[in-house]
């Protein structure tokens, strides 16, 4: 009998639980996205929830936070029924969740929005914002979080953005229960160990938190115990450190997956595709420079603020230089906006999905077409349908993106199958670079090895690939060389030989003058 069916056993009001849910069932026009679905979070623990993309995850996440209305089903806190028809509720039940998607207004300041509806009043009427910034400042302090609370979250990084909204989550002083839905998506190492840090902090034998993620190694370091859904059924729980994460990983696919293959580096006799050199910006980047080879996958690693998605922006135009010397193919270029990158043969995947990547209330087929309609889909002026169809069903097929069809809104689609649109238009525009801004953030794992092959099938066809990673496994997963940088500068070139976590982190934090790479002795 697995932990989920012992603790039903011994009755719906186990004391001893702090959350529980049973049988719960959920269904959407042509989708059952929960049946029979079962959670159990015990007191002072952290449980870890993981399935693939469409698992049903999220859905049962909103289900507790009143977000949805469950078909069937119960929930029980703290051994009491759970009844809660808005997030509001929740939130006064002792319920808070951190979406996957960012749920702040952009407009308003941290501290706006972290005391949203709840702003400190003088007279029950007059707001106080010199006491809103104040408590603001006290609590990112308490967290030791480094962000200006005058700051508005639209200038913010998609990194400092997360953690204004975990310390949204973490200001309410009655939450019991903290959901937190891919909570490091956007976060580096050192983040990810400083918000584990304050996860321990707010565990207590009255507090649990349920922790979806679909980071393999970082479920090990934090998780009690782990959860696996498939296809809106639940599979297993099990304890943490007596589980493989091989075992995790065959549950919620059904299938064995490697995660263990590493590239062979990139043969010498590959012509140079792209050359950079004395790439300077004046707000960060400092005499960047480096070769990319035709069928080369390399990675750029290094923490939050060293310049990587800088010097992706800088090469498809979308923010100026200072300086900056291209070599497309054996030709010098200027390149001045994302549209010269594209006409040029550069595709650009951006971290930000929903900001700078997706147009979400168009259809999925548009969405994937939008950067060949000039040359593909248009006729004298006019849109060629069929053919915009045509090319998004293949490429659907092809990336498996989970959708009714091709004329679904894309703001409807998962994160994961989000990202494989963006990834699908420059497949459709057939560029021969490709640079991915964290290519995989927030798709799962079974997602994730689907794309790992789709793009050392691309490199093997000739195409060139940036990958930028905040995901050293993935970085040494998928690179043939690796670039390292740290505060705006490259600190190292490594070959996949070279390449471990370490190294890695040693030359993004400045922590070993040593390292001499072979590429650096080549004078690259």
């Amino acid at each position: 009998m697995t932990t989920t069916e012992t603790a039903a056993a011994t009755g719906a009001h186990n004391a001893e639980l702090l959350l529980q849910v049973e049988g719960v069932e959920k269904s959407f026009p042509g989708v059952k996205a929960l049946e029979d679905m079962r959670l159990d979070l015990r007191r002072g623990e952290v449980l870890g929830l993981v399935g693939e993309n469409g698992a049903g995850k999220s859905t049962l996440m909103k289900l507790l936070t009143g977000i949805y209305t469950r078909e069937a089903g119960d929930f029980w806190l703290d051994g009491q029924p759970l009844q809660v028809t808005s997030p509001k509720e929740a939130q006064e039940a002792g319920l808070a969740i951190i979406h996957q998607e960012l749920n702040l207004v952009p407009h308003l300041t941290v501290a706006e929005n972290i005391w949203l509806g709840r702003e400190p009043v003088t007279g029950g009427f007059f707001t106080q914002p010199g006491a809103q910034v104040q408590k603001t400042r006290e609590l990112l302090s308490q967290l030791g979080m480094h962000i200006d609370a005058k700051a508005p979250v639209s200038s913010l990084p998609v990194a400092k953005q997360q953690m204004v909204e975990i310390a949204k989550a973490l200001s309410f002083s009655s939450t019991k229960v903290l959901i937190m839905d891919e909570p490091t998506a956007a976060l580096n190492e050192a983040e990810v160990d400083q918000l584990h840090e304050l996860i321990r902090r707010f565990i207590t034998p009255q507090t649990g938190v349920v922790y979806i993620s679909h980071r393999m190694a970082e479920l090990k370091r934090i998780a009690d115990r782990i959860t696996v859904i498939r296809d809106g059924h639940y599979i297993d729980t099990m304890p943490m450190a007596e589980t493989s994460l091989d075992q995790v990983i065959s549950k919620m696919v059904g299938r064995s997956i490697n995660t263990e293959a590493r590239p062979e580096g990139v043969r010498d006799d590959r012509p140079i595709v792209l050359s950079v050199s004395d790439l300077s910006t004046k707000a960060l980047l400092q005499d960047v420079a480096f070769d990319l080879h035709r069928g080369e996958v390399l990675g750029f690693a290094g923490l939050m603020g060293a310049g990587r998605t800088e010097v992706a922006r800088a090469i498809v135009g979308a923010d100026p230089v200072t300086s900056a010397d291209v070599i497309l193919n054996g030709n010098r270029v200027t390149i001045s906006n994302p549209a010269q990158a594209a006409h040029h043969g550069i595709g650009y995947l951006s971290e930000d999905r929903k900001r700078m990547g997706l147009m979400l209330s168009l259809p999925v087929s548009h969405n994937i077409a939008v950067s060949s309609l000039s040359e593909r889909f248009t006729r004298f002026g006019f849109l060629r349908n069929k053919a915009i169809i045509e090319a998004a069903e293949a490429a659907r097929k092809l990336l498996s993106i989970k959708t009714p069809d091709v004329n679904q809104l894309v703001k409807y689609l998962s994160g994961g199958n989000q990202q494989k649109a963006i990834i699908a238009r420059w497949l459709v525009k057939d560029c021969d670079i490709l640079i991915f801004d964290e290519p995989t953030r927030g798709i799962d794992v079974g997602a994730k090895e689907e794309i790992y092959q789709l793009l050392n099938k691309l490199a093997s066809q000739g195409k060139s690939i940036i990958m930028i990673s905040s995901e050293l496994p993935e970085i040494l997963r998928m690179s043939h060389r690796v670039v390292v940088m740290a505060d705006g500068r490259i600190t190292g070139i490594l070959s996949a030989a070279e390449a471990t976590q370490e190294t890695i982190m040693r030359l993004a934090t400045h922590r070993d003058d040593a390292v001499t790479t072979k590429t650096e002795k080549a004078g690259i």
